[in-house]
C-alpha cells in the first residue's frame, strides 16, 4: 500500500509479519510501538541479509539480499553496525534515524545517518518502508556504491647509513599491436638487436614466442618489456618508430638495479588474486603490492593506508566520504650498496643458483645478500639448507684446537682412504694422499681422511657444540627468514666421521657459514643483524669469547688455504691478505660428481661465503667468484 504522497511504484517496502514479528518479541498490539520491529530491521540490514523477513517492494516484488547487495555495491559483504534510535511516533506513521558504521578500508570506518519510516499496516502489524535513501540520503533507484583507493606513498627500503635503496622510477612499456606490424621478422629482429645492446642492464629478454603472437594478429597489444627509463633512452632511437609498437609510461617502486639483493627485497607489483582473497576488502584491482622478500614481508609498515573514497558513479562520481592516503614507513636495513653491488657482480653471469653473503667482522651487520643467476628467484643466501663439504674444516680445527688434542702442527695422517666403525668408505678428491703430514697441511690441502679421523676425537656432541659457539645451529632472527644450520648430536662413529669434514646430516646456509667466518675474524660471535628498524623482536645473545691461542692457529691455517693450499687461484688478489676455506660438498649419495662449491673466508672487516649449487670443485665455481668479489670491493 503507497504511503500517502509518496513515489509511487518505486519505493521498496519491508512488511514484517507472522513468525518475525514473534520471533522479535513484536506483539501485533495497536498500542505497542515499532521499536523491536524497526530493530530487527536494523539487524537484518546489517547482515546483509533479511533472512525469514518478510520484504517487499510495493509491486509485491520479493527483495532479497542480491537486491541489497546491488545497492551496496562494493560494500556489499562488509557487514556495517546499524544501529536505531528510538522512534518518533505519530498517530500510524514513526520514524527514526539509522547510524551506520561501515568498515570501508583497513583501519578506515565511514560513519553517518540516514532515517527510516513505518506505518501501521492494516493487520494493525508496522510496515518499514526501504528506499535508497534508508541505505543512505543521497542513493537513489539504479544508484550503486563504490569504493575508491587512492595509493599512498611506499616507504622506502633503507641502506645503513638511512639512505634509500627504494624509490619510485619511470617505466617504460614496449607494447606491440600485431595488426599493426608491417613486417614481423624484421620488428623482431631489430627488438633482439636492441635489448641485446642493454643485455648488462636488463639481461636477457626472451623473445622467441613474440613472433608468433605478433602473426596471431588482433586488436589487443603485446607487453613485451618494461625497460627503467635511462635504459630505455639508450635503445630508443632503434625501436621508438617500428611500426606497431606503442610505449606507454608508469611508476613503480624499484632497487638501485634489476639485480641489487632482488631475492631479499622482493618487489612491488600489481596486487594478485591471492593477497586480495587474503585480505579482503583492503586492495582493489591495480594496486600495487610488495611480492616476495622483505616488501611482501613488510607490506604493512611500508604501504601506509590508502586514500578512501565512497562515491556514485552513477552520479558523476559524487563523493559521500573520503580519507587522505598515509604515506608508508620506512624500513632500515644494513645492506651496503658498494658491498652489495660487488656481490651481485661476483655472481654475474653465472648459470648456476648461486649465492653471496658479506658481513661486517667489526658489528655483524650484514653488508650483501646476493642471489644467482640475475638476482635469484629464491633467497638461498640466507635459507639454502645444504651440506657445507669442506668448509665446516673450520669448525672441526678449532674444536681440536680447543679441546688440546691436537696443535696445528701435529701430524694427522691423510690416506687414500678411512672407515670410520660402521661407516662407509671415505675418499678424497680424486683419491688424493698426503701422507704423514701436519694438521695445517691436511687443513690447506682439504684432506677428507684426516678430518675424518679427527672427528672421533670431539665425541657424540663435540662439534654441535663447537659449532654453536659459530652461530651455527642458534636460533636467529634477522627480520626475515634465515636458516643458521644443524648439526647432528648424539652422532654415531660414522656420523662424527663424515660431519668432521661437513658432510653427513650437517646442514647450513651461506649466512650462516658468512656468520662463523665473521665470529673467527673477530673471536668471538655475534649474531649477524640485518633488519634495524623495525628491530627483530629476539635477536640470538652472543656467544663465548673463543680462545686467543685457537683464533690464532685457525687464521693461519685458513690464510694458508689462500697462499699454498686449495684456494691459491686468488693469492694474488690486491689488497688486504684473504683468508678462508673451500667447500666441495657431496649432495647426492649416488653419485659423488654431484657436488656443490663453496668458499668462506674474510678479508679486511668483511666476512664472507660463496656457494654455488651443483658448482663441482670449490676451485671451479666458488673460489672465482669469491676472488671476483674482493677485486670489485677494492
Amino acid at each position: 500500500m503507497p504511503r500517502p504522497g509518496g513515489r509511487g511504484p518505486q519505493r521498496w517496502t519491508a512488511r514484517l509479519v507472522g513468525l518475525a514479528l514473534l520471533a522479535t518479541g513484536v506483539s501485533a498490539c495497536s498500542s505497542t510501538p515499532p521499536d523491536r520491529t524497526l530493530h530487527a530491521f536494523a539487524n537484518a540490514l546489517a547482515a546483509g541479509d533479511f533472512g525469514s523477513l518478510d520484504v517487499l517492494t510495493n509491486s509485491g516484488q520479493p527483495v532479497t539480499k542480491d537486491t541489497l547487495a546491488k545497492l551496496e555495491g562494493d560494500l556489499a559483504g562488509r557487514k556495517p553496525t546499524v544501529k536505531v534510535d528510538k522512534p518518533t511516533v505519530k498517530g500510524d506513521s514513526a520514524t527514526a534515524t539509522l547510524s551506520y558504521s561501515w568498515p570501508v578500508g583497513t583501519g578506515v570506518t565511514w560513519e553517518y545517518k540516514s532515517v527510516v519510516e513505518a506505518r501501521k499496516a492494516k493487520d494493525d502489524t508496522w510496515q518499514v518502508f526501504f528506499e535508497p535513501t534508508t541505505l543512505h540520503p543521497d542513493l537513489t533507484t539504479g544508484d550503486t556504491i563504490a569504493v575508491r583507493h587512492t595509493a599512498a606513498d611506499r616507504g622506502a627500503i633503507l641502506d645503513g647509513s638511512g639512505a634509500p635503496l627504494t624509490s619510485k622510477q619511470k617505466i617504460i612499456t614496449v607494447r606491440v599491436q600485431p595488426n599493426e606490424v608491417t613486417d614481423v621478422d624484421g620488428t623482431v629482429r631489430a627488438l633482439d638487436a636492441a635489448f641485446k645492446s642493454v643485455k648488462a642492464d636488463v639481461g636477457d629478454i626472451d623473445l622467441t614466442e613474440l613472433p608468433g603472437k605478433i602473426r596471431a594478429g588482433g586488436t589487443a597489444a603485446v607487453d613485451v618489456v618494461s625497460l627503467r627509463e635511462p635504459v630505455y633512452v639508450k635503445i630508443r632511437g632503434k625501436i621508438h618508430d617500428l611500426a606497431g609498437l606503442y610505449f606507454s609510461e608508469s611508476f613503480r617502486t624499484l632497487a638501485p638495479t634489476p639485480t641489487f639483493a632482488k631475492a631479499l627485497l622482493g618487489r612491488v607489483g600489481e596486487v594478485t588474486k591471492e593477497v586480495m582473497d587474503a585480505k579482503p576488502g583492503r586492495y582493489q584491482l591495480g594496486d600495487q603490492v610488495g611480492l616476495g622478500g622483505l616488501q611482501q614481508r613488510y607490506e604493512d609498515l611500508l604501504a601506509g593506508s590508502p586514500g578512501v573514497s565512497v562515491v556514485i558513479p552513477t552520479k558523476s562520481d559524487k563523493v559521500l566520504f573520503s580519507t587522505d592516503p598515509k604515506p608508508g614507513g620506512a624500513l632500515k636495513t644494513t645492506l651496503d650498496p658498494k658491498v652489495q653491488n660487488a656481490a651481485d657482480a661476483a655472481l654475474a653471469g653465472q648459470t648456476a643458483r648461486s649465492a653471496l653473503v658479506a658481513v661486517r667482522v667489526s658489528d655483524g651487520a650484514v653488508l650483501a645478500v646476493a642471489n644467482g643467476p640475475d638476482g635469484g628467484d629464491l633467497n638461498l643466501a640466507l635459507t639454502a639448507q645444504v651440506p657445507p663439504g669442506s668448509t665446516f674444516k673450520a669448525v672441526t680445527a678449532l674444536g681440536v684446537l680447543d679441546s688440546g688434542s691436537v696443535t696445528a702442527d701435529s701430524v694427522v695422517p691423510c690416506p687414500k682412504e678411512y672407515t670410520a666403525p660402521g661407516g662407509t668408505p671415505i675418499h678424497n678428491a680424486h683419491d688424493f694422499v698426503l701422507g704423514d703430514v701436519p694438521l695445517h697441511v691436511n687443513f690447506a690441502q682439504s684432506c677428507n681422511t684426516a678430518f675424518a679421523q679427527l672427528g672421533a676425537k670431539l665425541g657424540p656432541d663435540g662439534l654441535a657444540a663447537t659449532a654453536k659457539t659459530l652461530g651455527v645451529g642458534v636460533p636467529w632472527d634477522l627480520g626475515t627468514d634465515v636458516f643458521s644450520g644443524t648439526v647432528a648430536t648424539g652422532a654415531d662413529s660414522a656420523e662424527q666421521a663424515a660431519a668432521a669434514f661437513g658432510q653427513g646430516k650437517t646442514q647450513v646456509s651461506p649466512a650462516a657459514l658468512a656468520g662463523a667466518a665473521a665470529a673467527i675474524a673477530r673471536g668471538r660471535w655475534q649474531q649477524p643483524t640485518l633488519v634495524l628498524d623495525p628491530a627483530p623482536a629476539k635477536p640470538a645473545q652472543p656467544g663465548p669469547q673463543l680462545k686467543a691461542e685457537s683464533v690464532a692457529a685457525l687464521k693461519q691455517m685458513m690464510r694458508e688455504v689462500v697462499t699454498d693450499g686449495t684456494a691459491k687461484a686468488i693469492s694474488n688478489t690486491p689488497g688486504a691478505p684473504i683468508y678462508g676455506k673451500t667447500g666441495t660438498a657431496e649432495y647426492d649419495n649416488n653419485d659423488p660428481n654431484k657436488t656443490h662449491s663453496w668458499f668462506m673466508g674474510f678479508r679486511g672487516d668483511v666476512a664472507f661465503a660463496v656457494f654455488v649449487e651443483n658448482g663441482g670443485l670449490s676451485s671451479d665455481a666458488a673460489v672465482p667468484v669469491a676472488g671476483r668479489f674482493c677485486v670489485a670491493l677494492g
